[in-house]
């Protein structure tokens, strides 16, 4: 079963650092962008951040702009989201998927709840 798996969230204090991963099963992340998106209690899901298939370009959301740093590693088959000085306000589930769209048709994972709180 073709699936992505997300991990690295956890509890964290603002200003603090979490790397997530999401790690692609039973097919290959090389020929897809893949996008990091989050939900918060109460919030529609909102698109963090992307990163292409081609030419590694990416992009992010205004609000983690200078903290958040995508990237992939093709030959673990992962892409990453490095996740700096964290605010309370970044608390979420985070989910990664296929494509930069938030589209019924990309392959999904599961989330992984990050909490900034002290």
């Amino acid at each position: 079963q073709v699936m992505l798996v997300e991990s690295g969230g956890g509890l964290v204090q603002p200003g603090g650092s979490l790397r997530l991963s999401c790690t692609a099963s039973h097919f290959t992340l090389d020929y897809y962008a893949i996008g990091w998106f989050r939900q918060a209690p109460g919030k529609e899901r909102e698109g963090v951040s992307c990163i292409s298939s081609s030419d590694g370009s990416t992009y992010y959301a205004d609000s983690v702009k200078g903290r958040f740093t995508i990237s992939r590693d093709n030959a673990k088959n992962t892409v990453y989201l490095q996740m700096n000085s964290l605010k309370p306000e970044d608390t979420a589930v985070y989910l990664c998927a296929t494509g930069c769209d938030d589209s019924d048709y990309a392959i999904w994972g599961q989330g992984t709840q990050v909490t900034v709180s002290s």
